[in-house]
């Protein structure tokens, strides 16, 4: 029977150990690297390839939003189901296949009602994933120690690799491309998801599905308790806050004069700038802990979006950008690191899935909505509604500080924190 050996000797267990938890990590980031591989290629290109087909801007519109307001109900669906069947792996591989099945039929499709429904159910079940890598990436940060930063920046840097690569294909080949650069994108990702890692035996033996009722059950858990609801209110408002940007930025920007190449040189700053933090999330995580980076990622946004309302010239635009790794990146960080401690594992799926709807569906949505009419009537000055924001998020972070100790809340083997009384 095989064993741990080299030559002849057997490997030490902790070095073992040390070796199938740096595969972990390569796994995860292997993944995290293929699914922001395809939003690198979708978010740009998917717009481009519907125009190549003949959908009118009205059409093209209501494909990209319909999925964000319907993921805001299956996205829980999906993580609730994950964490009742206790492998989360398993649902992301089904998705993954599901995708890429999606892409495949979509390069069949001429209608619009066609290619509305089709288009909506590949991008619910990419965005159906994302809830659901965090939460095995949050399980190996757990488990093995790894650094959830260091796998993250895989996906940043996917990002801007599919940006660039689709761009230059594009250019080359026409707007027809852009559906089979979302057909090769998912097959990353269908490869990927098979090297996942699945539930440890552990936890697999007790996250058996068992019917639980909604009252007691791990969702209402979360909604019951005081500082995962801040937590949810600080996330909600600071990444809600960059929604306004994120819509009229670039407009904003050319109606100051910058050119193109500046605007995207301002864009790419941005993400180098989150790159760069979350390859060092690790040590700040260890100095500076989970609620203390969100903080400081409120506290810059307060900063740079109330700065933003006053049209600062070029020179300043530079630094504010680079606050995008506190305004982001210190912020996603945190808010991973507060669910790796303060969510028992088997809460972990839900908890993503809140924090999805939530940041980036709710919060999101609904300033990007208001942002329309506010830059209409007010241009650059819109930027004082995230600031706003931000200093919520700010206040609601510091009664999270003072709520919550640092561990877990609730024991992991409790199926209610009413069963302990």
């Amino acid at each position: 029977m095989p064993d741990d050996t080299t030559n002849g000797k057997p490997i030490p267990e902790h070095a073992a150990r040390g070796q199938e938890d740096q595969f972990l990590g390569v796994r995860v980031s292997l993944f995290f690297g293929a699914l922001f591989f395809v939003y690198g290629m979708f978010v740009p290109y998917l717009p481009v390839w519907l125009d190549f087909s003949g959908l009118t801007a009205t059409e093209i519109s209501i494909v990209i939003a319909a999925p964000l307001f319907i993921r805001i109900a299956a996205i829980p669906c999906v993580t609730f189901l994950a964490d009742r069947i206790g492998n989360h792996r398993l649902v992301v591989v089904v998705l993954a296949w599901s995708a890429l099945a999606s892409a495949l039929l979509l390069t069949q499709m001429s209608e619009y009602a066609a290619i509305l429904i089709v288009a909506v159910a590949f991008l619910l079940a990419t965005g159906s994933m994302m809830p659901l890598t965090e939460t095995i990436a949050i399980a190996s940060v757990r488990t093995a120690g790894l650094d959830y930063g260091r796998m993250r920046l895989w996906g940043s840097i996917a990002f801007i690799v599919a940006n660039l690569a689709g761009g230059l294909l594009i250019d080359g080949l026409g707007g027809g491309v852009g559906v089979w650069l979302l057909v090769v994108a998912a097959a990353f990702v269908v490869i990927s998801a098979h090297q996942l890692p699945g539930p440890p035996p552990t936890v697999a033996s007790s996250s058996a599905p068992r019917m639980m009722p909604w009252r007691t059950s791990l969702p209402m858990q979360l909604i019951r308790s005081r500082p995962f609801v801040f937590f949810l209110i600080a996330i909600g408002c600071l990444h809600g806050a960059h929604a306004t940007f994120y819509t009229f930025g670039a407009v904003e920007w050319e109606s100051q004069g910058l050119s193109g190449t500046w605007i995207g040189a301002l864009w790419a700053i941005g993400v180098t700038a989150e790159v760069i933090l979350f390859a060092y999330s690790g040590a700040l995580a260890r100095r500076v802990g989970a609620v203390p980076l969100i903080l400081a990622g409120a506290a810059a946004a307060v900063l740079r979006w109330t700065a933003m309302a006053f049209d600062p010239p070029l020179a300043l635009l530079i630094p504010l950008q680079s606050l995008h790794a506190l305004t982001f990146g210190a912020t996603h960080v945190g808010a991973m690191l507060f669910i790796a401690r303060a969510v028992p594992h088997t809460g972990t799926g839900s908890a993503q899935a809140f924090y999805a709807v939530v940041a980036a569906g709710l919060g999101v949505g609904a300033v990007g909505l208001a942002s329309g009419p506010l830059y209409a009537a007010y241009g650059g000055q819109m930027y004082f509604l995230p600031a706003a924001l931000a200093l919520i998020g700010f206040a609601a972070g510091v009664v999270l500080q003072k709520g919550w100790h640092g561990h877990a809340l609730w024991p992991e083997t409790d199926l209610s924190p009413k069963d302990r009384e």
